[in-house]
């Protein structure tokens, strides 16, 4: 049992796109980021430039961690790369030439000119280009939660949804062109399991095809050897999608996973991206089995895109009552006296010690009644009386009203951390 609606199959969309499968409308983001005290905004920083409070940090800590964790079982390893580089960089890549309206001026600095980047993806070419590669190496992961900057303008603006700062849950497989298929899938099935344990789905699934202009890096025949790979991949899982022209990357079309927001407004959450140009831009190379030198493929894929829109998306979901792992407080203790307040937080060290996010809910607040409605978002509240501080126990509620039998301090814990450990939406185990 859950308070939130998991999904049975979270890789499938929402059915037809159904408004009962929405956010609710009164969970608006922005209201409630702000209530919950989870962000906020300052002229004086700017607009689209969202500051974290200390919960809404914690619950961007936990997701961040969480991302971190199954790209680690999945194969990736992690990297730093500067949110700064040389015009040149976005020169050869591409970006100057087709994204520069999206992109911040350029700064001069000792007679060069730098720009803050607007994507991860050519720092992360260098980084494979950085030394020699062997066909052994491939399928190589390299994966970052890195921060870039984006010149939006100010009446597109909106909470975490649409900023100028964005820390993104970035990745980049560089892989010969057979083994493309298999990664595009994997990253599907590792954004299936996050969507999963985070509680959303997918609103639908869309085929980011180029359209007309010159916005469009002119390879036709890449293009096409692109797009089919990703036609294959939604195919072979029996994924349903809609092609979509105008809606590809400049260098390649790609997998966009949609959501829909309170008001049933689509954005892309997810992305899964095929890309010939930058290995021939970046002149990437690896040495196959043949002993001759070939060029891989570039595989860019998200599982949570922006963590901004992730956050903003996640408070419309739960309406603030997070999963209990993402939650940034998960426990609250409550003794009904001062009489029991030293139990409360020798309790609540033992909670710290084992890495849970817990407080003590202080007599002096008011009555239990009252207390217990003033954290009514915690997952776990335990309760400690006369009787539970003398045989050292404590008497859980969960979120959802239930109230589970009086247990010793320690089990409960135990219990509560194999919970969190499972990264789920259900609040107890049966």
């Amino acid at each position: 049992m859950s308070d939130s609606v998991a999904p049975k199959n979270p890789m499938n969309p929402m059915p037809g796109g159904d408004a009962a499968d929405r956010p609710d409308p009164r969970h608006d983001h922005r209201r409630l980021g702000r209530e919950l005290g989870l962000f906020d905004t300052d002229p004086l920083i700017g607009a689209g430039l969202p500051y974290w409070l200390p919960d809404g940090a914690a619950v961007r800590h936990a997701l961040e961690e969480y991302i971190r964790a199954a790209e680690r079982r999945a194969g990736y390893r992690h990297v730093y790369s500067p949110v700064l580089g040389k015009r040149e960089l976005y020169e050869i890549s591409g970006h100057w030439s087709h994204y520069s309206d999206d992109m911040f001026p350029p700064m001069d600095l000792g007679g060069e000119q730098v720009l803050l980047r607007p994507s991860l993806c050519p720092h992360h070419a260098l980084i494979y280009r950085s030394r020699s590669r062997s066909y052994r190496e491939l399928p190589l992961r390299m994966a970052e939660l890195g921060g870039m900057y984006r010149a939006e303008l100010s009446g597109v603006l909106g909470g975490l949804t649409r900023v100028r700062s964005i820390q993104l849950n970035d990745a980049h497989i560089f892989c010969t062109l057979g083994q493309v298929a298999d990664e595009a899938r994997g990253a599907l099935e590792l954004i299936g399991r996050a969507y999963e344990a985070l509680g959303i789905r997918p609103a639908r699934y869309r085929l980011s095809l180029p359209g007309p202009g010159g916005k469009y890096v002119a390879a036709p025949e890449l293009w096409r050897r692109s797009a089919a790979l990703l036609t294959e991949v939604l195919d072979g899982l029996g994924l349903p999608y809609e092609a979509a022209e105008g809606e590809a990357a400049f260098y390649g079309p790609k997998i966009d996973v949609q959501i829909a927001d309170a008001a049933g407004r689509e954005s892309t959450l997810s992305t899964v991206q095929v890309d010939f140009h930058q290995p021939e831009q970046f002149g990437l190379e690896y040495v196959g089995a043949d002993g001759a030198k070939h060029r891989p493929v570039m595989v860019h894929r998200s599982i949570v895109g922006s963590v901004e829109r992730a956050v903003a998306h996640l408070i419309e979901v739960h309406g603030g009552a997070f999963p209990a792992w993402l939650a940034p407080v998960q426990l609250v203790a409550l003794p009904v006296t001062d009489a029991e307040l030293p139990h409360a937080e020798a309790f609540v060290a033992d909670c710290l010690d084992r890495g849970l996010r817990a407080e003590v809910a202080l007599p002096e607040a008011g009555s239990l009644g009252a207390r217990i409605r003033a954290v009514r978002l915690v997952p776990y509240q335990a309760v400690i009386g006369a009787k539970e501080a003398a045989d050292d126990r404590v008497s859980l509620r969960l979120r959802d009203g239930r109230r589970l039998d009086p247990r010793p301090a320690d089990r409960a814990l135990s219990e509560i951390t194999a919970v969190l450990a499972g990264h789920g939406t259900a609040l107890w185990g049966s």
